[in-house]
């Protein structure tokens, strides 16, 4: 018998209609060379406010991973969410799959939308490498930038088995210090689906082309007030990389560590990655120095 109920599509259209009653249209974007990016854009764009681009990490669409998040920032900046290439309804028929490629993609995404001037950045997890390739390609267009549990300062020969597993159920537990309760079967089965069937060879290829020959001496450093916020007990990239990432920006970088908590920070302490957020993006709009305890980090 034919399925006649997704809980997952109808979530996904519940997302949809937040984002645009929070003031967002879905825009697509043709880039040419076969690349097209979707993403939300304001209705109207506001002079007088800042920029700020949220750029996902793996799973499912930019919707699922910001919808807690629009409300609170929409009256103080002007969001641009995209949807990554072979994420939602990003892709490109070309053979890159480079985050310095997605990063580029996501500039001529803004260039399109005629933005002007510097735009803050948030990137979480593989959206924070993103995040941190825009900053070093493009210092003059990037103002502030925010990486959540984003391992920038991986090395491939910190690659073990398990980072990035493929079945949802893994993935979970692998981002949640404390995993949810049992996800139905029935639930996980339509979420994979609807959300983790499409483009899996090219995110394959994504996370391959991610660590491959990956040093830590060849990663440039951005000099743009950055504000790098872990999850204590981050299985998929582990807090030790929060510290090297610190070390290696410098005095322009500020570490938080979240207690108590996994790689999903968008997900376990919502609000608390939001206050972070606005501590550093709204509350001071000067460049800020790093803060500095006994282990060069401060916790929360």
């Amino acid at each position: 018998m034919a399925k006649c109920f997704s809980y997952t599509a109808t979530q996904d259209s519940c997302y949809r209609y937040s984002f645009s009653r929070a003031g967002l249209k879905s825009s697509t974007t043709d880039l040419g060379d076969g690349t097209i990016m979707h993403c939300w854009a304001p209705k109207t764009h506001n002079q007088s406010k800042p920029t700020l681009v949220l750029i996902h990490g793996f799973g499912a669409n930019a919707m699922w991973q910001f919808n807690d998040f629009i409300a609170p920032l929409k009256s103080k900046f002007n969001l641009y969410v995209p949807d990554l290439l072979f994420f939602g309804d990003s892709y490109t028929t070309r053979p890159e799959r480079s985050e310095s490629f997605q990063a580029r993609c996501v500039a001529a995404v803004m260039d399109a939308q005629r933005v002007s001037g510097t735009m803050d950045v948030m990137g979480l997890s593989y959206g924070g490498f993103v995040a941190y390739s825009m900053a070093a390609q493009f210092p003059e267009r990037v103002g502030r930038v925010v990486l959540g549990c984003a391992g920038v300062c991986l090395e491939e020969k910190d690659m073990e088995d398990g980072m990035f597993q493929e079945k949802c159920r893994q993935l979970l537990r692998l981002s949640f210090y404390k995993p949810p309760p049992v996800t139905p079967s029935c639930f996980l089965a339509d979420f994979i689906e609807v959300m983790c069937t499409e483009y899996l060879q090219e995110r394959k290829e994504l996370i391959e082309t991610l660590h491959k020959d990956r040093k830590l001496s060849t990663l440039p450093r951005i000099t743009q007030p950055t504000l790098i916020i872990w999850g204590e007990y981050d299985q998929v990239f582990p807090v030790a990389l929060a510290h090297r990432l610190k070390s290696h920006i410098g005095d322009n970088a500020e570490l938080v560590i979240i207690k108590n908590v996994g790689h999903a920070l968008n997900a376990e302490r919502p609000k608390q990655l939001y206050k972070h957020m606005k501590s550093f993006l709204v509350d001071t709009r000067v460049p800020t120095k790093a803060v500095h305890q006994s282990n060069g980090s401060k916790r929360d």
